[in-house]
């Protein structure tokens, strides 16, 4: 790990390359798994102000699972998640006549109807962000799922950070972004010169 501002990065960050395959894995990382997203409770407010647009979008189950419990829940680890349909799918997922699935809260910010993009846990996939004492931990998380967007990755030559430029600054501002790319840029130096 290395520390830039107030925030410890993997290695796996810089060194890692990502990129999402929708072609091969159309979009399952919403509908999979056993807990809903990462969200803070200013998203879960924001979220709560744009329901009225996001509901008559919902599927008949999400709506019922946000009826009972609301929008999030406490998952396991005390961590706030956004609720979720048949232990599994996020409620604000759908799933197109292709098979694909898209976020409705995506879907609306992209029409234009809404001002949030979706929760950042989502934006800065698969990075997550952890506690680490007084510092942010900026952690790459690998899931089997996301073999194809290793892949093309690869293929492609993009490093993870590359890739989630955008949800990165979007999270921690242009500077911290610009320290990241920098020290990726020396890091790589150095392990050329071994």
């Amino acid at each position: 790990m290395f520390l830039i501002q107030n925030t410890l990065v993997s290695l796996d960050v810089i060194e890692k390359e990502f990129c999402c395959d929708l072609d091969t894995c159309r979009g399952c990382c919403c509908i999979e798994g056993d807990a809903g997203a990462p969200v803070s409770d200013e998203e879960v407010a924001e979220i709560e102000q744009i329901m009225p647009i996001l509901l008559p979008d919902m599927t008949k189950e999400a709506r019922a699972v946000v009826e009972k419990q609301g929008i999030s829940y406490l998952d396991p680890s005390g961590e706030r998640v956004t609720s979720i349909v048949n232990d599994k799918d996020c409620i604000f997922a759908r799933t197109d006549h292709n098979g694909w699935c898209y976020c409705l809260i995506e879907k609306a910010y992209n029409a234009g109807k809404i001002g949030f993009k979706k929760p950042i846990s989502c934006h800065l996939y698969p990075i997550r962000l952890t506690r680490v004492g007084n510092y942010t931990g900026v952690e790459y998380h690998r899931w089997d799922i996301c073999h194809c967007a290793r892949q093309l990755g690869k293929k492609k030559h993009i490093p993870l950070h590359q890739f989630l430029r955008e949800p990165l600054v979007r999270r921690f501002g242009e500077a911290w972004y610009a320290e990241l790319e920098l020290t990726a840029s020396e890091w790589k130096k150095q392990c050329e010169q071994k």
